[in-house]
């Protein structure tokens, strides 16, 4: 079968995508490349997730691009305008002519001799075999299963007379107005959910197995408010973007150093958001430390309001069994529902669910151990965007596809055609993504993992890695680089690199 080949192949169009074909554009524009996105728009998480109130949980100066302006009014943005944004990125770069839409990649198979990789793609509307080739393969999928959510066993479920629905894949035909719901979860879509379906809803119900810290946030950047008024978007841009920054670094650093404080500091804040004589820690008073499960925000404390006003509230137990009315708990109380939203988390799914294999031989990502966080040991010319889950996506996305094209040119400029990481030196491995929230627990054996020390190691710290991923060393142990004809090294197996700094 006759396959296109091109130098970069990116695959998914969604906020990495762009991202990486961005940066393409702008720092190697003598590659070619193509995006391979599933769907049939741009936007990623942002297109696909359409629940009542959709939006970042992270500050849009820091999740939108280093080198585009986010120039809307709210810094916590909603998903269509999030959505718009990405959209009018790719316009700009002229990236919309190099997506193949409806395209799902299945596998990728390396070649040594050729330095190539065979890429093995379907239409998802004709059912299409279609094939390319590329010198770099870019995985930019995110770490979730698109096609479905995570749903826990619901006892007596079939009993259920009412509507359920997961956020995932929001009805168009579902009006809650003046129902009775009940959202089942405590993470961030059952945040966002609850205040937004409240402004209609007859009455709306978290229901949660345990809590979660949740912190209000003023939905506009005051500083940015104030240096518009003064500064072109593009100089006032960067300021606001390091002041965030910094202020998420702090906030974390200050959760690991010293959870104690920054516990009482939240609990603090949400007491004196809620009615007088709220039980906040039977609900709000989570058993964990601070970030070792992300921290859930709340636009100008829309939940807390809502819980204050009556609009909704929010039940700590477990489900016993659906009942043709609602949901009995465990205490006994039951809750009636006309509609039960079950925001009960994501399914975990590595580089989109596709298949990778090195000169014939099937790679296991559970046994690859992750180079700087975007690269697998043991996996020739190939980068993954696995975002930040201290802060926001793109921070990271960024550091990633600036570093691709740092490789891209180091290649280009010493002859040499292939980079392949090598796994560490000793046998410690650490968790790829280290938070305690449930998806990931369900879905760590099969991820890749991180050694202990770096450069197999990174430590959730953007300016850190700033100075590792724009400004370190492209060759150093953990990395090889030759010509077309090596083959690869043997997981386990170890050779000396090149001291070459750039």
């Amino acid at each position: 079968m006759a396959s296109d080949h091109v130098d970069v192949l990116i695959v998914g169009a969604g906020l990495s995508g762009i991202g990486a074909a961005c940066h393409l554009t702008r720092d190697c524009p003598d590659k070619t490349y193509a995006v391979l996105e599933a769907r049939d728009a741009v936007g990623g998480t942002w297109d696909l997730f359409r629940y009542p109130g959709i939006r970042s949980d992270s500050d849009m100066f820091t999740l939108g691009y280093a080198f585009k302006p986010w120039t809307a009014p709210k810094a916590i943005a909603d998903g269509a305008t999030i959505r718009e944004y990405v959209d009018e990125t790719a316009r700009e770069y002229d990236v919309q002519r190099h997506i193949r839409f409806r395209h799902r990649v299945l596998r990728a198979e390396w070649h040594s001799a050729t330095a190539r990789w065979t890429v093995h793609a379907q239409r998802v509307d004709t059912a299409e075999t279609v094939v390319l080739t590329c010198s770099f393969l870019f995985a930019c999928t995110g770490y979730y299963r698109y096609d479905e959510g995570y749903t826990p066993p619901l006892p007596g479920v079939d009993a259920y007379a009412g509507r359920l629905v997961h956020p995932q894949h929001w009805p168009d035909d579902l009006d809650h107005t003046g129902q009775r719901v009940v959202v089942i979860g405590s993470g961030a879509t059952a945040v966002t959910l609850v205040p937004a379906m409240a402004q209609r809803a007859a009455h709306v119900t978290m229901l949660q197995r345990s809590p979660t810290y949740v912190m209000a946030l003023s939905s506009r950047d005051r500083l940015a408010d104030a240096l518009r008024r003064r500064l072109p978007a593009a100089a006032a841009y960067p300021v606001v973007r390091g002041k965030n920054v910094l202020l998420s670094t702090v906030t974390y650093q200050l959760s690991r150093r010293a959870p104690g404080l920054v516990r009482r500091a939240l609990r603090r804040a949400a007491a004196g958001r809620l009615p007088v004589g709220y039980d906040v820690d039977r609900h709000f008073s989570p058993r964990y430390d601070p970030w070792d499960q992300r921290l859930c925000v709340a636009p100008d404390g829309d939940l807390f309001t809502a819980v204050r006003q009556g609009r909704a509230s929010v039940v700590t137990d477990t489900v016993d069994t659906f009942t043709p009315d609602g949901v009995r708990l465990t205490s006994g109380d039951e809750l009636p529902a006309d509609v039960v939203v079950t925001a009960t988390g994501l399914n975990l799914l590595a580089v989109g669910g596709l298949t990778l294999r090195v000169d014939g031989v099937d790679v296991d990502l559970a046994s690859t151990v992750a180079y700087k966080g975007m690269m697998l040991s043991g996996v020739p010319n190939f980068a993954l965007t696995l975002g930040y889950t201290n802060a926001s996506w793109t921070l990271k996305a960024d550091l990633v596809a600036g570093y691709v094209c740092r490789l891209l040119r180091h290649l280009d400029r010493t002859g040499q055609q292939v980079v392949t990481p090598l796994p560490p030196p000793d046998a410690r491995r650490v968790p790829l993504i280290d938070l305690r929230s449930g998806y990931v627990l369900r879905a760590v054996d099969a991820l890749p993992k991180q050694g202990a020390d770096a450069p197999w190691r990174l430590h959730q710290n953007y300016p850190r890695d700033v100075l590792l991923m724009r400004h370190g060393r492209l060759t150093d142990e953990g990395v090889r680089f030759s010509r077309a004809g090596a083959a690869v090294a043997p997981t386990g197996t170890r050779r000396a690199v090149s001291s070459e700094r750039r």
